[in-house]
């Protein structure tokens, strides 16, 4: 039986971090995603007042690709509304191996560019969310490009399962690097690991081959 999809997050943690610091932690994490597979320009930013529940105060589309925003000025103009209870929800693209299926055709493995939310969370939203979510959380989306469970793991599968996998840890590693961060989590909504699914998958095929 096929599993659900789940939510991919990693989640950063900053030693003594003042709301005035954020701007630059966010540059940091925003442009890191350029050598990893990612747009050099922000999408859009959401300026969220208190809780999730709040109608957003501040809401920008810039576009895909080439007429984006650069994201020092994209966070410029988002923190101009720089509060203790606000978070700043920044999308970007990032492009993973994903496989296309038609019917009556062999599957088909491209490069899809997906849109990624980075959040910072000021330290009173959502009443200190942050303890659990990070200063700064990074949503990458349903899980499936990572374990593409409807393919059959060949050869060509598995190299570019992988090659996502690599890429996603290279660019959390980047991330925590340049941006400073002392702690780190990698984390679904489901509760299992990326590494514990994936394991289950591989012994899944193994046992199917058997």
């Amino acid at each position: 039986m096929k599993e659900m999809a789940d939510a991919l997050y990693l989640s950063l943690w900053y030693p003594n971090l003042r709301l005035a610091s954020l701007p630059d932690k966010l540059a940091a994490v925003l442009t890191s995603f350029t050598a990893h597979g990612g747009d050099e320009r922000v999408y859009a930013v959401t300026v969220w007042p208190v809780s999730w529940h709040e109608a957003p105060v501040f809401q920008r589309v810039y576009g895909r690709a080439g007429e984006g925003a650069e994201p020092k000025a994209a966070i410029e103009e988002a923190l101009e509304l720089l509060h203790d209870d606000y978070a700043y929800e920044f999308q970007i693209g990032w492009s993973l191996w994903e496989m296309e299926t038609v019917e009556s055709l062999e599957p088909k493995w491209a490069r899809v560019s997906r849109l990624v939310r980075v959040t910072a969370f000021g330290p009173l939203f959502d009443e200190g969310s942050y303890e659990q979510e990070g200063h700064i959380r990074i949503d990458f989306g349903p899980d499936a490009p990572f374990l593409e469970e409807d393919a059959d793991l060949n050869a060509l599968a598995a190299s570019h399962v992988a090659q996502n996998i690599r890429q996603l840890v290279d660019l959390a590693a980047a991330i925590e690097k340049n941006s400073g961060a002392t702690a780190r989590l990698l984390w679904s909504e489901l509760g299992e690991s990326l590494a514990q699914r994936l394991a289950q998958r591989l012994a899944a095929r193994l046992g199917q081959g058997n």
